[in-house]
């Protein structure tokens, strides 16, 4: 929990093994290039397990996470220089239209995966992951314990509070879970509803 002060203090988290994440960025890269090199077009076009996305939609919402963070980065930086009673307010606001954003998240999916499809979104991944690792080595070590609040309903992986280290990291952990549901080889389970 941040202290009633300011949003971007607190204890100072552990430093980001840099290192890390982006040798994550880089096996998430090769590990899209590889799925979709293998893939054949009706592989692509089945169920997905455990989500209501087929295999490529799948993969493109796979890719967005990274799109979001890119979006993240400067959100964390303005709000975790505001009062904590803004930013409460804010992840308060986000969390009461989950469904409107479950909605889109759900179709947003499904429209970028037309335009970002199988031949396109190995690229779009690249271009991502390297603007995210220009701009992790170029962070500054304190720069990286400023924080806001998240709305926890939007992602399992949003935590009530994050770190501009946390969202750095955020997308490998996103890619990895969803990896998790992809079902090339399978038939897959039902659906558990649009995934995140």
């Amino acid at each position: 929990m941040i202290p009633d002060q300011s949003a971007g203090r607190g204890a100072a988290p552990g430093p980001l093994d840099r290192a890390a994440v982006v040798a994550g960025y880089r096996r998430n890269c090769a590990e899209l290039e590889a799925a979709l090199a293998a893939a054949s077009p009706e592989a692509l076009r089945r169920r997905s397990a455990g989500t209501r996305w087929n295999n490529e939609e799948l993969l493109y919402h796979m890719v967005f996470g990274y799109t979001v963070v890119l979006a993240l980065l400067p959100l964390v930086r303005i709000f975790g220089r505001l009062p904590v009673s803004i930013n409460r307010g804010f992840a308060w606001l986000l969390n009461a239209g989950t469904a409107p954003f479950d909605a889109v998240n759900y179709w947003g999916s499904k429209g970028g995966a037309l335009i970002f499809n199988r031949r396109r979104m190995a690229a779009r991944l690249r271009r991502q992951t390297s603007a995210l690792e220009r701009r992790l080595h170029r962070e500054a070590e304190s720069g990286l314990g400023r924080r806001m609040y998240f709305p926890t309903r939007w992602d399992p992986f949003f935590k009530e509070t994050m770190t501009l280290a946390d969202v750095y990291a955020y997308p490998v952990a996103h890619f990895d879970f969803h990896a998790a549901q992809l079902s090339f080889d399978a038939p897959p389970g039902p659906a558990a509803g649009p995934g995140k």
